[in-house]
């Protein structure tokens, strides 16, 4: 699914990562670990296409991410989704809108829209409120919608930054469980984190990263 080879990446020389390889299986559940600043969130986002690496090469799904057009970018993202320590919802715009935004980018007609949006919402169990805005709603049920929109595509992978960075440890544990119910239906999931709670709930594979190198890579059976 994955596969990095000495991936390095620098920013104004200064090394975010260094000499990367390792390898992610389709359908695992992987915890990327480390300090701030240690590189989980370069390397989600050269995963996504949106920085690409000063040396090493990127396969998702076969497929290496130097060779990619510009144009084929965004199509490398249709399969990705990606939920955020920032909730990035428009609080002017409904629930259910929110979550369509990537299908109405990709042009889905109004029947398709309607048929995922309401799947991706009734799988976080909150189809009930599709017609709120987003300030109305519980800091756990804003990240819930968040989740919603990045699996409502359908993705084969779902990467997920510090996504419990604003929860208690009671909705850090119901965001987990909810990632657990994705993951065991197929999707690939990988979650960077500095929380501990979540080591503690998530039961897989752990990649730790310490300034910007794999340090560990602990195999933990499910």
């Amino acid at each position: 699914m994955i596969q990095l080879f000495h991936v390095s990446k620098y920013y104004d020389r200064r090394l975010a990562l260094a000499d990367v390889t390792l390898e992610i299986e389709k359908g695992e559940f992987v915890l990327l670990m480390g300090a701030s600043g240690a590189g989980k969130s370069t390397l989600l986002k050269l995963l996504i296409g949106a920085e690409r690496p000063e040396e090493g090469q990127i396969l998702v799904q076969g497929r290496s991410l130097s060779k990619l057009r510009p144009s084929e970018i965004p199509v490398l993202r249709r399969k990705i989704g990606v939920v955020l320590q920032d909730f990035r919802l428009l609080p002017k715009k409904t629930v259910f809108d929110n979550v369509s935004l990537p299908l109405l980018v990709q042009g889905a007609s109004t029947v398709e829209i309607r048929r995922k949006v309401t799947d991706a919402l009734r799988s976080v169990g909150l189809d009930h409120k599709k017609d709120l805005f987003p300030p109305g709603l519980s800091t756990g049920e804003q990240q819930r919608i968040c989740i919603a929109r990045a699996i409502v595509n359908g993705p084969i992978m779902l990467l997920a930054d510090e996504p419990t960075g604003n929860l208690d440890p009671e909705l850090t544990s119901e965001i987990i469980e909810l990632f657990k119910s994705i993951n065991a239906r197929g999707t690939t999931i990988i979650v960077a984190t500095h929380d501990p709670n979540v080591l503690a709930q998530v039961n897989r594979r752990v990649i730790i990263l310490d300034q910007g190198k794999v340090v560990s890579r602990e195999q933990v059976c499910p």
